[in-house]
């Protein structure tokens, strides 16, 4: 399939229904750029290694890059997103579908942004795939059993590997700087969360980057009816696009999202921070290397649990830990019926 611009855009100025999707689409990748990226930066600010508003522009510059430069190498992310669900081949009823699951991300997305809940995107844009993908075939005809047991297995790995490197990360750092004073340690630390939080912003636009790369992708082929499992080089437009939007919803900032992550989960110093975002960093990064759907806000959450684990169980506010548990847990039943419903009711209105 031609996938040069000037087809994208021809295609889009032909298909009114192909354009909605794109600008559902985009809308939901500012919405995850403001939502969902200030995670990558919660813990320098709030260790205040860098001021709100120098590091969401920091945020933004290394989304961007992340979204550009892995998908350059690896693409096999957008690749598995393009493959989760087969919308027929009806190519009207398809894309309806399609914008419909989009509409509901949205939706889902923007309630939690409202309440500052820092829920998955992820989960969300899966979710609502997955309930359009069941509406239109009536039944699980429509999910591809395949590829979406691996975003179990992301489930699983951003839990037990966040975890884990975060409390292993850290004790290695304390274990390292037992016998250095501690205001020594502050400026070397200050700049290691710095580093820390500009890797966990890239690792985040590699991973979420794709993800919604890959469903501009699927559009494409819905509205020209042919099959998902095609295997295409990622265009250098649409990973330019993809990059710039979410760059710019990073910029609108998230400050809700900072305070849940960063403040109310666990009081962190400069060191525990930077064990955070390097923890998390290589759990993202494993993760996009074998093509795992995972979510940047599990892998961060629970890094920064492990981190806390480090000093004692206590020092974590489960609180703060069950309700974002809950919000996780609500994502897959609650997104995908939004995503259902609305491709019922869009079926009806086109």
């Amino acid at each position: 399939m031609d996938l040069s611009f000037q087809y994208f855009w021809t295609q889009m100025t032909d298909s009114p229904l192909l354009f909605l999707a794109v600008v559902l689409t985009l809308g939901v990748i500012l919405v995850n750029g403001w939502t969902d990226a200030p995670n990558a930066i919660a813990t320098c600010v709030v260790t205040r290694c860098m001021p709100a508003r120098a590091a969401i522009l920091m945020a933004a510059v290394f989304n961007f890059l992340g979204v550009f430069i892995m998908s350059m190498f690896n693409a096999t992310v957008a690749e598995t997103i393009t493959k989760m669900v087969d919308f027929g081949s009806d190519s009207h009823e398809a894309i309806v579908a399609l914008s419909a699951a989009l509409f509901a991300i949205v939706v889902w997305a923007t309630l939690a942004w409202y309440f500052g809940i820092p829920t998955s995107e992820s989960h969300a844009l899966i979710a609502g795939l997955t309930g359009g993908a069941i509406a239109l075939h009536g039944g699980l005809g429509g999910v591809n059993a395949n590829e979406w047991v691996k975003v179990l297995y992301g489930l699983v790995i951003s839990v037990v590997l966040g975890f884990g490197l975060g409390w292993g990360v850290c004790k290695l750092v304390v274990l390292l700087f037992r016998n250095v004073a501690r205001q020594k340690t502050e400026n070397i630390f200050r700049y290691a969360q710095i580093f820390g939080a500009a890797c966990m912003s890239f690792m985040h636009g590699a991973q979420d980057g794709q993800k919604f790369m890959g469903v501009i992708l699927l559009s494409m082929f819905l509205v020209n009816g042919q099959s998902t499992s095609e295997a295409v080089q990622m265009p250098v437009w649409l990973m330019l696009l993809c990059s710039v939007v979410m760059g710019l919803g990073t910029s609108i900032g998230g400050k809700k999202i900072i305070k849940s992550v960063g403040m109310d989960m666990v009081k962190l110093e400069k060191y525990q921070g930077f064990s955070a975002d390097i923890a998390a960093s290589i759990s993202l990064l494993f993760s996009s290397v074998f093509g795992i759907p995972v979510s940047t806000t599990h892998a961060k959450t629970t890094a920064i649990m492990g981190v806390g684990a480090v000093k004692r169980l206590s020092a974590v506010n489960f609180g703060v830990v069950k309700e974002m548990g809950l919000t996780w847990i609500l994502t897959f039943p609650g997104c995908g019926l939004i995503g259902f419903l609305m491709t019922k009711l869009f079926m009806w209105i086109f």
